[in-house]
């Protein structure tokens, strides 16, 4: 079995604890910063054996290099690797990458940055997307095009739809009041935000999320071309709701 565990980090941020009960090993999946991933694997008494990143942005990376100086190894995208520089494996399309016995495969899925990643545990019915895929949302295309994320997307959704998703950010409650205005009358939107509200007014987190939501709910997801995909990310970028 694999435990997941949730991490707040920086200011809305959350890093990912992975870890194998079988093999007793433990990966933390775009660490921002160190000492609350730390912290939270001590108190389980657990240790950090493996960094694995989605993409060089410093809010996923900042936590690298002071896991490496307590022994792990830092695995992420081969086509990022001169931005990260604590990078010791570079992976890309189709690599696999192992937490004991559980294997995940890495999926290029360029866009937000270009050379992002995803890792797909397929036994496990668990994906890992950085900034690519959230929930209601994607992420901004700051060094790639619409068709390279509606491309994204459109894989995302081929994904069996109890496959639970676990990004980098707590974006839900400002994307999903974009999504309101983008699908004004989608009902599954509606009750989803009703839900997402009364989380964010307990303090509580709206993530992971799974590809049957999504699929759902998801403007970005649910975009039927990238010329689609484009208006709606251009549109979020400046939304104010």
């Amino acid at each position: 079995m694999l435990e997941i565990v949730r991490v707040p980090v920086l200011s809305d941020n959350y890093a990912w604890l992975v870890h194998d009960t079988a093999s007793g090993e433990t990966v933390a999946v775009d660490p921002g910063e160190a000492a609350p991933v730390i912290a939270a694997a001590e108190a389980r008494g657990w240790r950090i054996g493996q960094v694995w990143t989605t993409h060089w942005h410093g809010d996923h990376t900042g936590g690298n290099e002071a896991m490496k100086a307590q022994g792990a190894t830092v695995t992420g995208p081969a086509a990022e690797a001169a931005k990260i520089p604590t990078l010791d494996t570079g992976v890309g399309e189709g690599d696999t990458v192992r937490l004991g016995e559980h294997v995940a495969t890495v999926m290029a899925v360029p866009g937000h940055t270009a050379g992002h990643i995803a890792f797909h545990f397929v036994d496990d019915a668990a994906i890992f997307t950085g900034d690519t895929l959230f929930a209601m949302g994607c992420g901004r295309l700051f060094e790639g095009t619409p068709a390279e994320m509606f491309a994204n997307m459109q894989r995302y959704a081929t994904l069996p739809d109890d496959t639970q998703v676990y990004c980098g950010h707590e974006y839900t409650q400002s994307n999903g009041r974009y999504a309101l205005v983008a699908e004004p009358d989608n009902a599954a939107i509606k009750a989803r935000m009703v839900e997402v509200d009364a989380l964010r007014a307990r303090g509580e987190a709206t993530v992971p999320t799974s590809i049957g939501l999504e699929r759902a709910t998801n403007p970005f997801l649910r975009a039927t071309s990238a010329e689609e995909l484009g208006e709606r990310r251009q549109a979020k970028d400046s939304f104010r709701g």
